[in-house]
């Protein structure tokens, strides 16, 4: 597995939008409908599923968050979770329902290991899962028909590789042993995207607010030249921002997971950690958040980050998504879609919420990309739900 460890290093310069597709969101909205039925009579196994892989939108849970969540040990967390896929995957092979075809086109039983490992690593990075990869490999190679001990032998190695990019003391995108330098003008397109808030910037806080797991085995750890000990990171996108943060001149002093910010979808309240808070050279304060490229248009990622840039903003500091890619969201929202296809979405959208086999239909007939649909939402307003996929107006 040699050429597999080496093959995926992300570096400073690698942009998602060439990973970001339609076909990861087939993938997941087949999965998220096979655990909306289990919810009808094992609405417990279904939570689990949802919030240890993130499949409405959220980042995946840490098994120390999963455990607080369900209130028991990290180790029962895991049982648990595994128990319920265990029995969704069993019940998919027994009824032949649903149509799993997305996984056996996308990770094909006849591929070798090392193109199949290559290619769900490439699939973590571009959708923020580092956390929960080696799960999220496994119930892939299950679902498209790789025997149980293949399966667990290729999410292995998937955990392997991010257990190597998690070393203490090295910033996992990089080459080991060679640091690389971050280019002193890496900054200048970002800061161009900050939305700044008014009057005289707060000061940043001393202390992470993000304190729950910080000892959770699956989070990664390096060694913080600025804040002179080891900091913790959850994601390969994650760590890129903070191997910025850390390496440039144009930043004084960061802090990551600063505060705990309060948001609400549809009446119930939810807690955001966002990633980091900078201060830089010029006295300029940022909150940062990080949010992949093809998942900025989710609703529950819009809610979480209005209610960061109302916090920053009333800090007097500015706030900014971090994409992992050169695009940001207003790049985004100024993309060009064809104006047929977009009056197509705007009529239907008028009549009431689209399902994911409408969109389908719709795609298969206009050729739109994910990226299309993320400008329309951003664009005017809409709300997309995920797992199950939900279209509308929005309010």
């Amino acid at each position: 597995m040699e050429s597999v460890r080496g093959e995926l290093r992300p570096g400073l310069r690698d942009d998602l939008r060439e990973r970001v597709s339609f076909g990861l969101e087939d993938v997941n909205e087949v999965l998220a409908g096979m655990v909306a039925e289990r919810a009808v009579d094992w609405p417990r196994e279904a939570e689990l599923i949802t919030c240890r892989l993130g499949l409405d939108g959220e980042p995946p849970e840490t098994l120390t968050l999963l455990g607080l969540r369900f209130g028991v040990s990290r180790d029962r967390a895991r049982q648990l979770y595994t128990r319920a896929v265990g029995n969704m995957v069993r019940q998919a092979q027994a009824t032949g329902q649903p149509d799993l075809g997305v996984f056996g086109e996308r990770y094909p039983v006849g591929w070798g290991y090392e193109r199949l490992v290559r290619t769900l690593l490439g699939e973590t990075y571009a959708t923020d899962t580092d956390i929960a990869a080696q799960d999220w490999a496994y119930l892939k190679l299950r679902l498209a028909g790789h025997d149980l001990q293949d399966s667990k032998r290729m999410a292995g190695f998937v955990f392997q590789r991010i257990a190597g990019w998690q070393q203490k003391g090295r910033w996992h995108l990089l080459p080991p042993q060679q640091p690389e330098e971050v280019p002193a003008g890496i900054w200048n397109p970002w800061l161009r995207r900050v939305e700044w808030g008014d009057g005289s910037p707060g000061d940043l806080p001393v202390v992470p607010a993000r304190t729950a797991d910080f000892d959770d085995d699956g989070r990664g750890s390096i060694f913080s030249e600025k804040l002179g000990r080891e900091t913790t990171f959850d994601t390969g996108l994650q760590a890129q921002l903070l191997r910025l943060l850390d390496g440039s001149d144009r930043v004084d002093h960061f802090q990551e997971y600063p505060v705990e910010i309060v948001y609400d979808i549809d009446g119930q309240e939810r807690l955001h950690y966002p990633t980091a808070v900078a201060q830089f050279a010029d006295g300029r304060v940022v909150l940062l958040d990080v949010i992949p490229l093809g998942h900025v248009a989710f609703h529950v990622n819009r809610a979480k980050a209005a209610a960061a840039r109302a916090y920053a903003h009333a800090q007097g500091w500015g706030w900014l998504v971090w994409t992992g890619s050169s695009s940001g969201v207003a790049d985004l929202m100024r993309r060009e879609v064809d104006a047929r296809h977009e009056n197509i979405l705007r009529n239907r959208l008028a009549t009431g919420p689209l399902t994911w086999s409408e969109l389908q239909e719709h795609r298969a007939e206009t050729g739109m990309e994910l990226l299309d649909l993320a400008a329309l939402t951003l664009r005017h307003g809409w709300r997309w739900d995920r797992g199950p996929f939900r279209l509308s107006r929005g309010l």
